[in-house]
């Protein structure tokens, strides 16, 4: 079995001074660690009964994208603020190190649908609370939100603690 966290690089000082960023791009450059990191994830929620999986901009895309293909199921981009060329609706967020919004087209998520989210790490819990909080303006339950990295000293958790979470590693303090 692979270490994910070993294969994950961190970037000191970037994007701003004082932030330890992790960087995935190091498993999209292993293939091993590539299937080894959607394997986990499509081992997870295979027997979830799950309707849509909702990947956030830019680096969620690429699990989410696996992940709906191998079940079967939509993927739901929610984009940053301009990006969609349809009717959308927008939630405002802070996260570690600024502020943006994200966005969704306001006919991806039907009333009740089931729905995974999907992102690459949870620091302070911004952008997945606003991806939550798109979802269930338009009628969908959240039924887990999922991750590679959780950073436990952001509290990310806590913003969303109503809501299941997995994270396949965490980086505490390191």
């Amino acid at each position: 079995m692979i270490a994910i966290k070993d294969k994950i690089r961190t970037v000191p000082n970037w994007p701003i001074k004082g932030v330890m960023f992790r960087d995935i791009t190091t498993i999209l450059q292993d293939p091993e660690a590539f299937k080894a990191t959607c394997d986990i994830f499509y081992n997870r929620y295979k027997n979830m009964a799950i309707d849509k999986i909702v990947a956030i901009d830019a680096r969620g895309f690429i699990f989410g994208a696996v992940l709906a293909y191998h079940m079967g199921v939509s993927l739901i981009p929610v984009r940053k603020k301009g990006k969609l060329p349809y009717k959308t609706i927008s939630e405002s967020y802070t996260l570690e190190y600024g502020e943006n919004s994200v966005e969704l087209h306001d006919d991806s998520i039907q009333q009740g649908d089931k729905v995974l989210v999907i992102d690459d790490l949870i620091a302070t819990g911004g952008t997945i609370m606003a991806a939550i909080k798109l979802v269930e303006r338009l009628g969908g339950k959240v039924v887990e939100c999922a991750f590679i990295v959780e950073l436990p000293e952001l509290k990310g958790r806590e913003k969303i603690k109503n809501y299941p979470i997995f994270a396949i590693t965490e980086f505490e303090g390191e």
